[in-house]
């Protein structure tokens, strides 16, 4: 209820510090006090509604015209009126409370909403993985925290740490082929590469019961730069190899020439199967198993956007039915 202007005008205003000072708490419950008063038209009707007896409204507000030096109200026989200082003290009391409830509005809305950066190095060559839980990840981290901005950057594993440590990355999706002390490791999957050759390649059409392990030892195996797999095939012993390739696309150009065998993801090579162009060497028997981790800087603090993103690989991984890439 908004009383009506005092017919009395303005007394002369008291001598105040308000320029000198901030607006502090106690101020804040002086206003709230004078805002319930103008609201219910007066101190008795206010009394009920603060709970405090009419001394004390009176005491406050008196120190709130004090405070800021101006008759805001009078109050007597005559009944409770505004001063026009005071009509201008109400009307910037609902501004300020109006203000204070879209601030506190605003950050409880934020403390329900994640934002912040989530930069991503990742090895190419993977969204044919079935089992790999990244684009799922990603597609959560969407639905979830909308605002959160999201950079993903396919690249060469030596890329991927070193942009890890040097915080370029928040983290790195990446092949592990043995764990170093500058890395945390999170398991993701498992990725199952078989040693192949290409159909120009002699032991291409070979039978079955002719493919010996002396016949593919024979062959001469492209040397992968990351890893040396012969240690998890014990049985097989290739000799020395001038072919050497770091990426899986580079494996895969060797093998299409013909003139090598090497090991390449199951999940790459479902393409050039289906062509005709690769095949699988014995793959039950020869095939080597390489664990994919994400990987974070060793003791970084996980913010808010790095845990939802750890949750939301959990999850069950989007199929991707894409059939092309470099690593």
């Amino acid at each position: 209820m908004e009383s009506p202007l005092s017919k009395f005008g303005n007394t002369s205003p008291v001598k105040s510090d308000i320029n000198q000072q901030n607006i502090g708490v106690a101020d804040l419950k002086l206003l709230r006090v004078f805002k319930t008063v103008v609201e219910a038209g007066g101190f008795t009707a206010a009394s009920n509604d603060l709970n405090i007896g009419l001394a004390a409204i009176s005491k406050q507000i008196s120190d709130l015209e004090i405070r800021f030096g101006m008759k805001l109200c009078t109050r007597g026989r005559e009944g409770f009126y505004l001063t026009e200082h005071g009509k201008v003290a109400y009307q910037a009391c609902l501004d300020l409370f109006s203000s204070i409830n879209q601030f506190r509005d605003t950050l409880n809305h934020a403390r329900r909403e994640i934002f912040g950066e989530l930069n991503i190095g990742i090895i190419d060559n993977t969204i044919t993985d079935r089992k790999s839980p990244v684009v799922g990840a990603l597609s959560e981290i969407h639905r979830q925290a909308p605002k959160v901005s999201v950079r993903l950057h396919a690249t060469q594993l030596e890329e991927i740490e070193r942009g890890v440590i040097d915080g370029r990355f928040t983290c790195g999706i990446i092949p592990v082929y043995e764990e170093k002390t500058d890395f945390d490791y999170f398991f993701l999957y498992n990725e199952i590469s078989h040693l192949c050759c290409s159909y120009q390649h002699d032991l291409f059409t070979l039978a079955p019961e002719s493919l010996t392990d002396a016949r593919i030892e024979s062959a001469s195996l492209i040397k992968h730069f990351y890893t040396n797999h012969s240690h998890q095939n014990p049985t097989l012993h290739f000799q020395p190899s001038n072919a050497v390739a770091v990426q899986v696309e580079a494996v895969t150009m060797l093998i299409l020439t013909g003139n090598y065998v090497g090991f390449l993801p199951e999940h790459y090579i479902s393409r050039f199967v289906s062509e005709g162009k690769i095949k699988a060497l014995k793959p039950e028997d020869i095939y080597v198993t390489t664990p994919f981790h994400l990987v974070v800087k060793k003791g970084a603090a996980q913010n808010a956007v790095m845990k939802l993103f750890l949750d939301a690989l959990k999850h069950e991984p989007v199929v991707a039915d894409v059939h092309s890439g470099a690593r």
